[in-house]
């Protein structure tokens, strides 16, 4: 190989670095998790096995019969070592070696059963308390209990007297597991969601209308700009390109100025007698107008630059020579502009569209969704799903999975643009060296 290439391959290596670290990792690892459990309630190590209300619940929406329910709930009494033990330490070796003798391995169902066989019993102790205490000493429970191994929770229900059937045991280690497991049932539960298909249209009209503002103000700053002289369109466009610099906090709360009660409006409102009020979030469509305003007037701010700069790349004996045939400005703007512009406007479509659907921050700064999940969109829904909801339990594996769903739409919709901008027209050699 030359040093040449080696010297290239040398320069490429941090750019290779940043596309694994910033994209490649990433996305593998969303596609993992997509197709686990993991949430709060699992953690991201490993788990145990371990039966409680919340799992007896799980296993009768589960479909385990209320036999089994009822067995795994109850305590057990049984006549083990460990109990003789404990009772021989509290009331004498003879009372121990009796029941030993007697009852070794029985199991009782209740503890007035238990009692009951211990009165029979010769050195038995003559105080009922001393005799319920001796049968408590017996009491086995799987309840509340972890265990780290499946095989750990069936054999301690074995000894306790519970017995299950193949397809009952694995119906129950594979629901009282505590940690996370491998699922494919994330893609399911997302489309069971009420509000899903609402979030889904939100979406889609979140990213059409910002869409269509963007470029289509973007457009219009352009052209605007290129016919103004230079000295003015340079601070034209110096003053338009500054919300894409500040920061995202404080050009929303710039909004929400304008919007409080207390804002702007409300004050320049109030001298016609109309009440105050949160314009932002008064209503739905209200949280609409000024979310399409604030991400449009971000994304017009780079298509402005980028559409100048193609405009300014056009020929300007093109524009002479039109100017020569008696051509308008509009005229020019459609026939020789535009055309001229399939590439820059693909661009920013396809990236704006792909920016849309996966950012958030300007919707969670602004309404959080609101109001009443109004403004809710597809990667808000999965931050607040996988980081940040009410309930507590974070849902990481059922977040990823919809983050996946994004991922599949973007590259869908890069597709559709290469197919309406005719991508193999545009990257083809000019006809005249053909």
């Amino acid at each position: 190989m030359r040093r040449a290439h080696l010297l290239g391959l040398g320069f490429l290596t941090p750019a290779f670095a940043i596309i694994l670290m910033l994209f490649l990792i990433p996305v593998l690892l969303t596609v993992m998790f997509s197709f686990t459990n993991m949430s709060t309630a699992t953690g991201i190590t490993g788990g145990a096995y371990e039966i409680n209300e919340a799992s007896l619940r799980k296993l009768a929406g589960a479909g385990a019969d209320r036999e089994m329910i009822d067995a795994l709930g109850q305590e057990a009494y049984v006549i083990d070592e460990q109990g003789i033990t404990d009772v021989a330490a509290a009331y004498g070796t003879g009372f121990a070696n009796e029941i030993g003798s007697e009852l070794g391995g029985e199991h009782f169902a209740s503890r007035r059963d238990l009692e009951r066989a211990l009165r029979n019993l010769k050195s038995r102790p003559r105080s009922t308390r001393d005799i319920k205490k001796a049968a408590d000493a017996f009491k086995r429970s799987v309840l509340n209990v972890r265990f780290e191994t499946a095989d750990g929770l069936l054999n301690a229900m074995r000894q306790n007297g519970v017995e299950l059937t193949p397809q009952q045991e694995e119906l129950l280690a594979g629901t009282v597991y505590t940690g996370w497991t491998w699922t494919s049932d994330n893609f399911a539960l997302m489309m069971q969601i009420p509000y899903v298909w609402r979030v889904g249209a939100n979406t889609l009209l979140y990213v059409g209308l910002t869409l269509a503002v963007s470029v289509g103000l973007g457009l219009f700053l352009a052209i605007t700009t290129f016919y103004l002289p230079s000295a003015s369109a340079t601070g034209f466009r110096a003053i338009w390109f500054l919300p894409r610099i500040l920061p995202n906090v404080i050009f929303v709360l710039m909004w929400k100025w304008l919007a409080w009660d207390t804002g702007f409006l409300s004050a320049l409102l109030g001298n016609f007698g109309v009440p105050p009020r949160n314009w932002m979030l008064d209503t739905g469509v209200n949280a609409w107008v000024f979310i399409v305003l604030i991400n449009g007037i971000v994304g017009a701010s780079l298509g402005m630059i980028l559409f100048g700069s193609a405009i300014k790349a056009i020929p300007q004996s093109m524009l002479h020579a039109s100017e020569v045939d008696g051509a308008s400005r509009w005229q020019q703007i459609r026939f020789i502009i535009l055309p001229q512009l399939r590439w820059p406007i693909m661009f920013i479509c396809a990236y704006s569209t792909l920016s849309l659907l996966t950012s958030f921050e300007y919707i969670l700064l602004a309404t959080d969704g609101g109001p009443g999940g109004a403004t809710e969109v597809w990667s808000l829904m999965a931050f607040h799903t996988a980081l940040d909801n009410y309930a507590g339990n974070l849902q990481y594996g059922l977040g990823a999975a919809m983050a996946l769903a994004l991922v599949v739409v973007g590259i869908l919709a890069s597709l559709a643009y290469l197919r309406i901008f005719n991508f193999n027209e545009l990257v083809a050699k000019p006809r005249i060296e053909q």
